[in-house]
């Protein structure tokens, strides 16, 4: 596909500089940009790039377009441009409407229109699948689930029983949502854990993105729910109960334990590690690798654990942080013997 940068221009509103007509495949960096892509400057600090750049237009900030040699569509936010302009080079094959012959679809559902089911997915009893829906190839979407306008799932994605899922979503491989949450009571009589029934579900809202391997557990006092705009890497944990307030982005591999509360607008980091029963405000930011084992109560930026030293040093700092108790013991008691 090719497409010219005056329709570019006009259909994401940029201001154009230089020849409407050139034509442009495709998008690249600048540094691996070849003529009939478009690339992008996304910070000044990169600006040296433009110089050996084969890109055939650029999308920069007005500020760094005098030195551009090339055409360039001036953006205040270069990668918000980009987020939209790629969307035009997607090689992603889009479904069609179809029912393959395999899918086992339960005579009890509802089935909206210009749905995709692919092959050997199975749709169980009271399910509603609203227009467009597209459930891909080896997916389960248990009893009573429903799914909003135009979501999509891709292949072997598991919803368990009464899962409420919003329109225009888009659910990754192998993310199962509604599994029990991790809920058991240990009997002193029999010297065994008891399982906690976990009788409540997922809500989700709408246009929120599940990335691969992710696990939403269905709650035990109230539903599991995740606000619209949501957006969760990979691997991410979300235990029962759980509260995820509307466009918060949550990176890879983090765990989030039941009945925690966490706001809207937040950002966090990969590998953190949040426990239960705490709160996190609105427009928080945590960064990777975070342990949060309080609630955050005001907005901002937040870390823990040690920064990145070498091994010996490490080593050596682990031993002073064991003696700080006795140290603060001890400081303590010289300043009251000062006073």
């Amino acid at each position: 596909m090719k497409i010219s940068l005056r329709e570019i221009a006009d259909q994401f509103d940029l201001e154009l500089i230089g020849d409407a007509s050139i034509e442009v495949s495709g998008i690249a960096s600048l540094v691996d940009a070849v003529p009939g892509e478009l690339a992008f400057l996304f910070q000044s600090s990169y600006k040296n790039q433009l110089k050996t750049s084969n890109a055939s237009a650029i999308v920069a900030r007005e500020a760094d377009s005098v030195d551009c040699n090339v055409p360039v569509l001036i953006s205040t936010q270069p990668r918000l441009a980009w987020a939209k302009i790629a969307a035009l080079f997607d090689p992603a094959p889009r479904p069609t409407a179809s029912i393959h012959e395999t899918a086992v679809i339960s005579e009890h559902s509802t089935i909206g229109s210009g749905i995709s089911i692919g092959p050997y997915a199975v749709i169980e009893d009271g399910v509603s699948l609203s227009d467009g829906v597209c459930v891909g190839a080896g997916c389960f979407v248990g009893e009573r689930v429903s799914i909003g306008e135009g979501t999509r799932l891709h292949a072997n994605v598991t919803i368990y029983h009464d899962v409420q899922l919003g329109r225009d979503c888009i659910v990754h491989s192998a993310v199962v949502l509604g599994a029990d949450g991790f809920g058991f009571e240990f009997d002193k009589d029999t010297a065994s854990l008891v399982k906690i029934p976990q009788v409540f579900s997922v809500h989700i809202g709408n246009n929120v993105e599940i990335g691969a391997g992710s696990t939403i557990d269905r709650g035990a006092l109230n539903h599991t729910s995740i606000g619209d705009g949501v957006k969760i890497d990979n691997q991410v944990q979300v235990g029962h109960g759980t509260s995820i307030g509307i466009h918060t982005a949550i990176s890879g591999c983090t765990a989030i334990a039941g009945s925690t509360q966490i706001g809207s607008y937040c950002l966090i980091g990969g590998g953190v590690g949040i426990i239960d029963n705490i709160e996190i405000v609105d427009q928080v930011e945590i960064t990777a690798m975070s342990l949060v084992s309080q609630s955050i109560k005001e907005k901002g930026r937040y870390s823990s654990g040690t920064g990145l030293m070498p091994g010996g040093d490490w080593k050596r700092s682990i031993v002073g942080f064991r003696k700080l108790p006795e140290l603060i013991r001890r400081l303590r008691k010289l300043e009251k013997n000062a006073n």
